[in-house]
C-alpha cells in the first residue's frame, strides 16, 4: 500500500513540475484585427530549406491553419489580408545550479566536530550540521519558434509569437506533437479568440 501511495505522490509531483513552453508576444497596438478575414502562408516560409518544404513547415502550417480557422479566418491563396511566416532554431544550453546541503561524516570530522567531548560520534554525525555547496551542470537543447502574422497590403508585422521550450529526445522522433503544443500555446495569446 505504501508503494502505491508513494507512486501516486511521485506522479503528482512530476506532473506539477512539468512546464509547458514559454510564450512571449508582440502585438501592433494600432492593428485592428476585426478588419482581417483571410490569411495565407508566406512563400517561401522561413522554415523551408533549399527550395523544398520541410516536415517542420508542414506541421507548422497544419497546426496554424487549425488555430486561424478556429478564430474565423479563411485560408485563401488569392489576395490574403494576413500572411503567416515561421522561423525556428535549436540551440545548445547549459544550466548550472548550486544548492546548499548539510553534510556529515568525514567533513564534520575535519571541521573538528568528531573529536574531544563529541569524539564518541566518530564522524557519524555532529553537534552542528556542516553545510557545503553542491553544483550541478546539465546540458540540454532549447527550441525557439517565431510565428509572424503580417498585414499583407501594408507589409507590416502586426503580431509575433515567440515560443521557447526544452527539446527532448522524443521531440526528434516525432516533431509534429511538439510543434502542435508550441502553436497552441502561441495562439492562446493571439488577439482574436476562438469562436467556440
Amino acid at each position: 500500500m505504501r508503494k502505491v501511495i508513494f507512486a501516486v505522490a511521485l506522479a503528482a509531483l512530476l506532473a506539477g513540475c512539468a512546464t509547458g513552453p514559454t510564450v512571449k508576444v508582440l502585438s501592433d497596438p494600432e492593428a485592428n484585427f476585426s478588419q482581417y478575414r483571410t490569411f495565407a502562408f508566406a512563400q517561401p516560409l522561413g522554415t523551408d530549406r533549399n527550395g523544398y518544404k520541410s516536415q517542420v513547415s508542414t506541421a507548422l502550417m497544419a497546426s496554424t491553419r487549425r488555430e486561424m480557422e478556429a478564430r474565423g479566418f479563411v485560408f485563401t491563396a488569392d489576395n490574403p489580408q494576413l500572411l503567416v511566416n515561421f522561423n525556428a532554431a535549436l540551440n545548445d544550453r547549459v544550466r548550472v545550479s548550486t544548492t546548499t546541503e548539510p553534510t556529515m561524516g568525514e567533513l564534520s570530522m575535519r571541521a573538528g566536530y568528531g573529536y574531544g567531548y563529541y569524539g564518541y560520534r566518530g564522524g557519524l554525525y555532529s553537534a552542528y550540521p556542516v553545510y557545503r555547496d553542491s553544483t550541478t551542470v546539465s546540458q540540454y537543447k532549447e527550441g525557439t519558434l517565431n510565428v509572424d502574422v503580417a498585414d499583407a497590403a501594408a507589409q507590416r508585422l502586426v503580431w509575433e509569437g515567440i515560443v521557447t521550450q526544452k527539446f527532448t529526445e522524443s521531440s526528434y522522433i516525432d516533431v509534429a506533437p511538439t510543434i502542435d503544443v508550441a502553436i497552441t500555446a502561441a495562439f492562446a495569446k493571439f488577439p482574436v479568440k476562438p469562436r467556440n
